[in-house]
């Protein structure tokens, strides 16, 4: 890997840690100058590298109620466009947050939030499962985030055992 790659990938990894982190202070524990993180992370921007900015909140701290679906998709893939034609079809409707391709008995994995486990029943029944291509559902829903991009959610338990002494 070239020194221009290594440097990105390290912009990449602390950048993915914290997307918020200040270029000077990420200049200074990187030991690049600081237009060069700029100027990096404004390419790799243009480029396509970096997608997005995402921010991770807590929703259980807030009276926000939302329920989040992991749902399970069994497809026929379509001649000469595999699972790509079917995946572009979901994800643009706006509930979904993403889709992915899987291995193992589902093809697909698609993520939504809704205010209500009804809102989201009445858009695997009414949306997904009717597409031609689609053969089976299965709808997980998160009952508690424990652990989500890296950043753990709730109280950090510590060590709460009492010491003995002699």
């Amino acid at each position: 890997m070239n020194e221009i790659s290594e440097i990105r990938l390290r912009i990449l990894k602390a950048i993915e840690h914290d997307s918020r982190i200040n270029p000077a202070e990420l200049a200074i524990r990187l030991g690049v100058d600081e237009t060069d993180i700029v100027n990096t992370i404004s390419d790799m921007e243009k480029e396509g590298i970096i997608c997005g900015y995402l921010t991770l909140i807590d929703w259980d701290k807030t009276s926000e109620q939302t329920v989040t679906a992991l749902i399970e998709v069994k497809c026929t893939p379509q001649r000469g466009q595999g699972f790509d034609t079917i995946a572009e079809r979901i994800y643009k409707y706006p509930e979904v947050g993403s889709v992915y391709l899987i291995s193992g008995g589902f093809d697909l994995m698609v993520t939504m939030e809704g205010k209500t486990l009804k809102e989201i029943a009445s858009f695997v029944t009414d949306k997904l499962s009717t597409q031609e291509s689609i053969l089976s559902c299965a709808t997980h829903f998160i009952l508690r985030r424990y652990k989500d991009h890296g950043t753990v959610f709730g109280k950090k338990y510590g060590d709460e055992r009492m010491q003995i002494t002699p």
